[in-house]
């Protein structure tokens, strides 16, 4: 029996030989670390659907940073949970809210840190929604071209309290030019814009909402997120997006959306983001926790798996166990 030359298992035979030829290799520098930040102080409230997870007082927010760069994950963003919410979510531009507050301590404690922020209003309204609702044809929808103006107030906010990066997360039309223009016209021309561009109506998102407080009141976000069905949507999105001033655009969720990232990584010349969400994170912990599979090797799987997609940039609450689980 004759055997071709090239036999790829030669190079499979020893982890030296593995680790040579690999051709995807994650970093800690590939992570960025989501907190969820409140007012107060030694507050650790544990996000039970998210193992690991707490919803952090800025102290405590500023030891899990440290932790994290420590490790060396470069980045942190910060979600906010507001001690008041209202129809508009005027906490979100509160520069003595919980994330402007968080910005200013976390650029003191940790200069070489870069901080981003989401940008959006669901943590903020008392409806849960991403905007400011109105009726319009007998339904309750969120006004897109106003609140174009509460999200430029809110990235204004906390561009001023020292962010590097500001990421909306609305998924309004328009929010992109608006935001680098309020930006740009306030002297703020150096803070880099990360937008969510294709952000899915997925149902990935339950534990995060339970963290950030942020479930709606009623209906769902589906007018105004994609539909998990489209593809072709998202590369028009990111264009539209890029066109507009974005720096950097994100793919969310990541792990039921790898060909999204493909497509989008092989579309734009910008650092493409995913987000490692919510729901894939508390499906890898509690598989794990319930002894159905390696928890550590799924982990680093998963997200070795974002990465080979195209992501340059992973958002992952795995980001400072990954790290260890690396080496550093």
């Amino acid at each position: 029996m004759s055997f071709p030359t090239q036999r790829p298992r030669r190079l499979r035979r020893t982890e030296t030989l593995r680790s040579m030829v690999r051709e995807t290799t994650l970093s800690p520098k590939d992570f960025v670390l989501p907190l969820f930040v409140l007012h107060g102080k030694q507050i650790r409230n544990p996000v039970a659907s998210m193992p690991g997870v707490f919803q952090l007082s800025v102290d405590e927010a500023i030891k899990e940073a440290k932790l994290a760069y420590t490790h060396g994950v470069p980045s942190v963003i910060l979600f906010g949970l507001p001690e008041h919410k209202d129809a508009i979510g005027s906490s979100g531009w509160d520069d003595k809210g919980p994330v402007a507050v968080a910005v200013r301590a976390l650029k003191e404690a940790v200069p070489e840190l870069c901080v981003m922020t989401d940008v959006c209003m669901c943590e903020y309204t008392d409806h849960g929604h991403c905007g400011k609702l109105v009726q319009s044809r007998g339904q309750t929808v969120v006004d897109n071209d106003a609140t174009l103006e509460l999200l430029a107030r809110e990235a204004l906010c906390h561009a001023e309290a020292g962010a590097d990066v500001v990421a909306p997360s609305d998924m309004m039309d328009g929010r992109v030019a608006k935001l680098r223009k309020t930006l740009d016209d306030a002297g703020h021309s150096e803070v880099a814009l990360l937008s969510y561009a294709a952000k899915y109506a997925s149902g990935f998102y339950g534990p995060f909402r339970e963290a950030a407080g942020s479930t709606p009141q009623q209906g769902d976000r589906r007018g105004y997120q994609m539909d998990p069905g489209n593809a072709r949507e998202a590369l028009r999105e990111v264009q539209l997006d890029v066109a507009e001033g974005a720096d950097m655009i994100m793919v969310k969720p990541a792990l039921s959306y790898l060909d999204i990232i493909g497509r989008v990584r092989a579309e734009v010349n910008v650092p493409v983001v995913a987000y490692n969400v919510s729901g894939e994170y508390a499906m890898v912990k509690a598989a794990g926790q319930n002894g159905w599979l390696d928890e550590q090797r799924v982990m680093l799987e998963v997200l070795t798996s974002i990465k080979r997609a195209g992501a340059d940039i992973i958002l992952t609450y795995h980001a400072i166990e990954a790290a260890r689980a690396l080496g550093y």
